[in-house]
């Protein structure tokens, strides 16, 4: 998959090191992952949300991070919408993100 944009990980890495080592962990498996469908998600990320607008939540460092993306199947494309605490998630509609 490619992934849009890892700025956007990096810029919150700076102000959360301790969640640099897993948001790289994270873009290294997407990078490499080939998603076709949600279930391809749930293959490797069993606690992965789906909402709706093909919007998917995962949890990060022990659901402490999370990370918003919108999955465009058919090209192959990971857009990161929201990177954030799981308080800051929680003050968003992440179905529009």
């Amino acid at each position: 998959m490619r992934v849009i944009s890892r700025t956007a990980l990096r810029n919150f890495w700076q102000k959360h090191p301790d969640a640099e080592q897993p948001l790289r962990t994270w873009y290294a498996d997407v990078k490499h992952s080939t998603w076709k469908k949600p279930s391809d998600i749930k293959i490797s990320y069993r606690s992965a949300s789906f909402l709706r607008n093909n919007r998917v939540v995962f949890n990060i460092k022990g659901n402490n991070y999370r990370i918003v993306v919108v999955v465009q199947y058919k090209h192959g494309v990971v857009y990161i919408r929201f990177v954030g605490t799981h308080a800051e998630y929680d003050r968003i509609d992440a179905s529009t993100i």
